[in-house]
């Protein structure tokens, strides 16, 4: 095995720098016994490569070629079958599975144990050895013959070391100076030893010669040794005489330290002092303003602002630690705090004092606005008071109470004298909306009974609204009415009557002139007051400052709350919130005045909701783009409320009384009163809800008045005897359609379509059920053919039927000549004549279609003869042409 060995590493390992560190013999198992060669090889180069070739002989010769090689990392385990029993077989896993059955079983075991330990040093790999005996896979016990060569031979390995380029360089130049060195090694050891001889001896001399120059040396240093020992005589008696002056420089330091130590408590009281001077110190001019200051002038105002600000500084200002224990400290405290005090209620009784003369000033000037629908202007007021803006922010931040007590005395002196403002003002508008109606008379003046203005009031609805059965209820009201009241009601009749006439429309343009009047006069009234009392109360739009310590104080019925911190309050809701109950204190008639006066306008026209809803709509717009949470926002918001739904009890009432409508019995119906109204109301709502914010709510109200005119119109046709069904289906609906599409309501469209729809369909019905069958007789004969015809005759074949032959066909013919047919279609205008209503003017529109109707027959009679009776040259008595000239005929001499 060992020649073998080398003749493989020479001929296969040795020309890939590869060393063969064990073999086994082995051959496959289960096949034919071909034997070759297992090897474990190594490379020489770095890094070591490891390697598990197949090698086997020639079938040509007796040399061995490599056949197959794997690398050992590719390993993944080594079953050795036994690890107890000795078995010559054994399985290597790499790609697939190999097995293997060895020469022998040392050879197994040694290739194994080899293996094994070119793992753990090279790869350190997990390789599984299945059933391998333990004693194998020790490292340091030899397995064998094979086993002690390859760890000598990895031994040798490890300690050669190469050459680097200067020791190569050395031996090379030592090997040109002897020539004979390769022939004769010997020669050059011995020059080599005598040289390495003659260095040593070199070395002895240079150690012995260097003894002298030691003992030079050493005595150099003894000498040195003896200078320092005088230096250090010298330095000890220095430091003597320098103890004494250190002890002097000690004193004179801690001397120094207490002069300044002094020097620095000196500065820090000066400082102490000049900073309590600075700011503890009120001058006498404020002083003296805080006494005696003139509250009245504009160099007073200022001259009492300054010296506040001031004493108020002087009490802010931060004390350092140690000074509020100083008696003058104390008493300063104190002084200031009774001049605060004094002045704080020097100023509360001056300005409660402006405050009452002004509600005694402005009262004066009440009589001057009375005849006129304007509100008083307290811009001057607040002009003067302005001055006290400043006063009033110190007086806030220092006394609390005073100030809040200011707050609600201005809220009570406000709140009475713009009541009665307000309610003059309000009386006023009242006046000129129910003022002259005609002739100088007021509605306001007239006397009558509660149950008499209730029918007046019902009137008023019926002649503004025309929804409400005007003329009726005015009617009974004028037969109800006698004695010195019979000029009154004849004067309201009047404006019954005149529903569409030009003082309608002047009382509605008149109101809606007042209304907006109204609420322009009102608007900027509170938006001058919130502003007003914004600047001079100081209530900023921002959060306030939350506290610690909640309360809720009632303040003439409006709810204050307020929290305190270090004994300062302030508002829990935002100042926004208190500007907004203080509006509401101070203008607290304005709402009921608002509705009062809505209601009196819908009093005397429902119509009129619907100008105080666009006029109103407005309004809530404009305030609440400036301020979607202000008072006027808030109060207009919840009138329009009231507004709103007096509008939609309008459109309910309008509805209600489509429902009750009655008609006469015994004349015809015609365009009914509710269609005409509606068309009215239409006209007037475009007009008055042209770009109007609220629009979506008149597209509503037309939703269910048009639904509610629908249902009507259909409930008086199914009632209606004296006019036929159709009749009224088809002009009311022609007059709902024409309304429609002259005023382009886009939210109305599909009614609109509707509309036109219903009366195309009754305009038919009407046309069919009125013409009838203008030639019966001839219709009649004609059904039979069309029966014989269904069951299966065929027309040429319907003239050979007795009862249908060609004589009995000229026979029914000669009925009909054209003179009767003439008088049928005379007698026809004339009932429709009489059952159309001239309003709408739809008798040549009816009559047109009948027209196209007759002819539409006559073409199928026509039509009928010529399939079934062909070549018989029968015909009618009359043409297309003679029904063209009856028909014209007719409607002209009508």
């Amino acid at each position: 095995m060992t020649a073998i060995k080398h003749a493989l590493q020479r001929d296969i390992f040795t020309p890939n720098d590869e060393r063969l560190l064990s073999i086994v013999n082995v051959c496959k198992a289960g096949k034919k016994k071909r034997n070759c060669f297992l090897c474990a090889t190594v490379t020489t180069e770095r890094p070591v490569q490891v390697n598990v070739v197949k090698v086997k002989k020639s079938d040509k010769g007796d040399f061995y070629k490599r056949q197959t090689a794997w690398a050992l990392r590719d390993l993944a385990v080594v079953d050795a079958k036994d690890a107890v029993k000795e078995s010559p077989e054994f399985d290597l896993h790499f790609d697939k599975v190999y097995k293997w059955v060895a020469s022998s079983t040392v050879e197994k075991n040694t290739f194994i144990s080899c293996i094994w330990k070119l793992n753990q040093r090279y790869l350190r790999k997990k390789i599984d050895f299945i059933n391998v005996s333990s004693q194998l896979l020790e490292e340091s016990v030899p397995s064998g013959e094979n086993q002690s060569v390859a760890g000598a031979d990895e031994e040798a390995v490890d300690e050669y070391q190469e050459l680097n380029a200067r020791e190569e360089q050395d031996i090379e130049i030592m090997m040109e100076g002897c020539e004979y060195a390769i022939a004769n090694a010997e020669a050059f050891a011995e020059k080599l030893s005598r040289e390495l001889q003659v260095l040593d001896g070199a070395n002895i001399q240079s150690i012995m010669a260097s003894e002298k120059q030691v003992n030079i040396l050493m005595k150099l240093l003894d000498e040195a040794l003896k200078e320092v020992d005088q230096i250090e005589l010298k330095l000890s008696s220095y430091e003597e005489m320098l103890q004494s002056v250190k002890e002097q420089m000690d004193q004179i330091s801690e001397s120094n330290h207490l002069i300044h130590l002094s020097n620095t408590n000196n500065v820090k009281l000066l400082s102490e002092i000049e900073f309590l001077v600075n700011h503890m110190d009120l001058a006498k001019g404020h002083i003296k303003a805080l006494q005696e200051g003139d509250l009245t002038s504009s160099r007073g105002i200022e001259a009492c602002t300054n010296a506040a600000d001031a004493v108020l500084q002087c009490m802010n200002v931060a004390l350092r630690p140690g000074h509020d224990m100083l008696h003058a400290v104390k008493q300063q405290q104190q002084r200031f705090s009774d001049l605060r005090e004094q002045f704080a209620r020097r100023l509360a009784s001056h300005l409660n004092s402006v405050f009452v003369q002004q509600g005694h000033d402005q009262s004066s000037t009440l009589a001057q606005h009375s005849a006129e629908l304007t509100l008083p202007n307290h811009h001057p007021f607040h002009r003067d008071l302005l001055r006290y803006a400043k006063l009033m922010e110190w007086l806030k931040n220092t006394d609390y109470g005073k100030y809040e007590g200011l707050t609600k005395n201005y809220m009570d002196y406000l709140s009475r004298l713009y009541e009665r403002e307000i309610k003059d003002f309000f009386e006023v508008a009242k006046i000129k909306m129910t003022g002259t109606t005609r002739e100088g008379k007021k509605f306001a003046t007239l006397p009558r009974k509660e149950s008499a203005v209730k029918q007046e009031t019902e009137s008023l609805h019926g002649s503004s609204g025309k929804l409400t059965g005007s003329t009726s209820s005015l009617n009974k009201l004028s037969v109800q009415s006698s004695g010195n009241r019979r000029s009154q009601s004849s004067s309201l009749l009047d404006m019954g009557n005149m529903s569409a006439s030009d003082l309608d429309v002047a009382d509605r343009t008149k109101f809606d002139k007042i209304f907006e009047q109204v609420l322009s006069e009102l608007e900027p009234l509170c938006l001058a007051e919130q502003d007003f009392i914004s600047k001079f109360f100081k209530l900023q739009q921002h959060q306030s400052t939350s506290g610690t310590t909640n309360e809720v104080e009632e303040m003439d019925g409006v709810a204050l709350s307020r929290s305190y911190t270090s004994g300062v309050p302030q508002t829990v809701s935002s100042e926004k919130d208190m500007i907004r109950q203080m509006m509401t204190k101070i203008f607290r008639c304005i709402e009921p005045e608002l509705n009062n006066l809505i209601a009196l306008g819908d009093k005397i026209d429902s119509f009129n909701s619907l100008y105080m809803l666009v006029k109103m709509s407005h309004h809530v717009w404009t305030a609440q783009n400036v301020d979607p949470a202000s008072f006027l926002s808030t109060t207009l918001g919840n009138v329009l409320v009231t507004v709103k739904r007096n509008f939609d009890k309008c459109i309910s009432h309008q509805m209600k009384q489509m429902d009750e409508v009655k008609i006469s019995k015994k004349s015809k119906v015609g365009i009914l009163p509710f269609v005409a109204e509606f068309e009215e109301f239409a006209a007037l709502a475009e007009s008055i809800f042209k770009n109007a914010e609220r629009r979506g709510d008149l597209d509503k109200a037309y939703i269910k008045l048009i639904r509610a005119v629908f249902d009507s119109v259909e409930k008086v046709a199914n009632e209606s005897q004296k006019t036929p069904r159709d009749v009224v289906m088809m002009e009311n609906f022609h007059h709902i359609f024409a309304t429609l599409s002259r005023l382009k309501i886009s939210c109305l469209e599909a009614e609109k379509k509707e509309a036109k729809q219903k009366y195309t369909d009754h305009l038919q019905s009407y046309v069919i059920y009125s013409l009838g069958q203008p030639l019966e007789k001839l219709n009649h004969f004609f059904e039979g053919v069309e029966a014989r015809v269904a069951q299966g005759i065929r027309e040429e074949e319907v003239s050979y039927q007795l009862a249908f032959n060609k004589q009995e066909l000229r026979k029914v013919i000669k009925e009909y000549p054209g003179k009767e047919v003439k008088k049928g279609l005379d007698n026809l205008y004339k009932k429709v004549d009489k059952h159309l209503c001239e309003e709408e003017n739809l008798l040549q529109v009816v009559w047109h279609s009948m027209q196209d109707e007759f002819i539409r027959q006559y073409k199928h009679f026509e039509g009928l003869i010529a399939r079934c009776y062909p070549g018989s040259g029968i015909t009618m008595e009359f043409t297309i042409q003679d029904i063209l000239d009856y028909c014209s005929s007719i409607a002209q001499s009508h």
